[in-house]
């Protein structure tokens, strides 16, 4: 239920330094309690020093309370980027100046995994040096080095669906950006972390995310009700009387405002496309020809796509 996401985060928006993670963690800083409700499959890391005696009783009588270890059975490196992400240990690399990471991090959608045949698969498509590390039972983290030539996201959509064709698994998998290893990489990852448990919450038209793709549609999310009001009298009735006309205006704004490219892909003449466009112009005074036009109008298209399919936008 919602509802019990809802609780979770208002507890979690309580204390100083907390967080909400996505499955069920089984370590993470040795200075927090982790708290898992089975029902939403969710987890919550919460400063020991932020909580009393008495909190602690209640929040264990609402909550599974999860005691820290770490993954069993990892090599030295994958350990102490562990260490370094979750324990605040030390940077795990000698010349971390050279050197830029990112972060590639997936969930399986049930708990029972073979980490072993699923971290084969895994250097398959990436190498036999992965680093791979293992946050909660079923859901882990590939740390993977920059190189000349690294995954692109078709190449991790092909990855998600071998996994789960050949392994009949089903995945979801959120591709950070590459950062330079630093004391701030920790933050950094809990942000996308933050990004990926709200596509996991929110989104369910796909199962492999990037962080240009979600965070547009996490600010949508989070706008003001005031500003909402303004899109909602311009733009999204608009929408609300013509669906096709939504997913035509969509199409054109992600497709780069390529026409031919748009019209091909929606089975459309080129006529009929420009047709619509015009229409929706003529209805909203808003032209798609002008940059700052097209912002607000691809804003609106994820204000309304989380409308209807029955989010809280």
């Amino acid at each position: 239920m919602q509802w019990g996401y809802d609780m979770l985060k208002k507890i979690v928006n309580h204390y100083k330094d907390s967080s909400l993670y996505s499955g069920k963690l089984e370590h993470l800083q040795k200075d927090y309690f982790i708290f898992y409700d089975e029902s939403e499959n969710v987890s919550a890391a919460i400063l020991k020093s932020e909580v009393s005696q008495q909190e602690l009783s209640l929040l264990q009588a609402l909550y599974q309370l999860i005691e820290e270890e770490l993954p069993q059975g990892t090599s030295d490196l994958a350990q102490k980027w562990s260490e370094f992400l979750f324990q605040d240990g030390p940077v795990p690399i000698a010349n971390p100046k050279k050197q830029d990471y990112r972060f590639i991090q997936f969930q399986f959608h049930h708990l029972e995994t073979d980490k072993k045949t699923i971290e084969t698969a895994l250097k398959g498509f990436f190498s036999e040096d992965v680093i791979i590390i293992w946050p909660s039972p079923n859901s882990g983290i590939v740390i993977e080095e920059k190189a000349e030539i690294s995954l692109k996201d078709d190449e991790i959509l092909s990855l998600s669906r071998t996994l789960e064709s050949d392994l009949y698994v089903k995945i979801s998998i959120f591709t950070g950006k590459f950062h330079p290893v630093s004391n701030e990489l920790p933050t950094l990852l809990q942000t996308e972390k933050d990004l990926f448990m709200f596509a996991l919450q929110q989104l369910h038209y796909s199962n492999v995310y990037t962080y240009e793709r979600i965070f547009p549609i996490y600010i949508a999310y989070h706008l003001s009700d005031n500003v909402k009001k303004v899109i909602d009298r311009d733009i999204l009735d608009v929408f609300r009387q013509d669906s096709e006309l939504f997913l035509t205006i969509k199409m054109f704004l992600e497709n780069n405002s390529n026409a031919s490219l748009t019209a091909k892909k929606l089975y459309i003449h080129r006529n009929t496309l420009q047709y619509r466009i015009d229409k929706f112009t003529d209805k909203t005074g808003i032209s798609l020809k002008d940059f700052y036009g097209s912002f607000i109008v691809f804003l609106a298209c994820f204000i309304f796509e989380l409308e209807r399919n029955g989010q809280s936008a």
